[in-house]
């Protein structure tokens, strides 16, 4: 067995509510549109079961609940200098809301040149 290949990357979380928008549209949705238009490698959101953040209010999804505005985690992980470029874009979409940086290592496949899966790279859960 061989060592895993590393590089130094920057994993950038953003916090969101479920039902904060954007112009009509999730802000988590727009995030990952951007964060894909921009070249970055890789996205993606965490739908939580729980929560509370700058309201104290806990938001739950218990049945009796029947919270609307669950807490939404958008992950990216991609080189700092990448990362670092792409804030604005956040800072546009996600006022108000928490978002961390955390150093990181990314380990890279042993075959680069492989698909990244059966349809290749690119939006996968939506039909044409």
């Amino acid at each position: 067995m061989t060592t895993p290949v590393t590089e130094p990357g920057l994993r950038l979380t953003v916090l969101v509510g479920e039902s904060d928008t954007w112009h009509h549209r999730p802000v988590y949705t727009e995030i990952v549109h951007r964060a894909h238009a921009a070249g970055l490698s890789g996205a993606s959101v965490f739908r939580g079961i729980e929560g509370f953040g700058a309201s104290s209010m806990i938001h739950t999804q218990r049945l009796l609940s029947l919270s609307e505005d669950l807490p939404v985690a958008v992950i990216i992980v991609d080189a700092e200098p990448a990362v670092r470029a792409f804030l604005p874009q956040v800072a546009e979409l996600a006022d108000g809301c928490r978002v961390t940086l955390d150093a990181c290592e990314i380990v890279r496949r042993e075959n680069p040149g492989a698909q990244e899966g059966p349809a290749g790279p690119g939006i996968r859960g939506e039909r044409e």
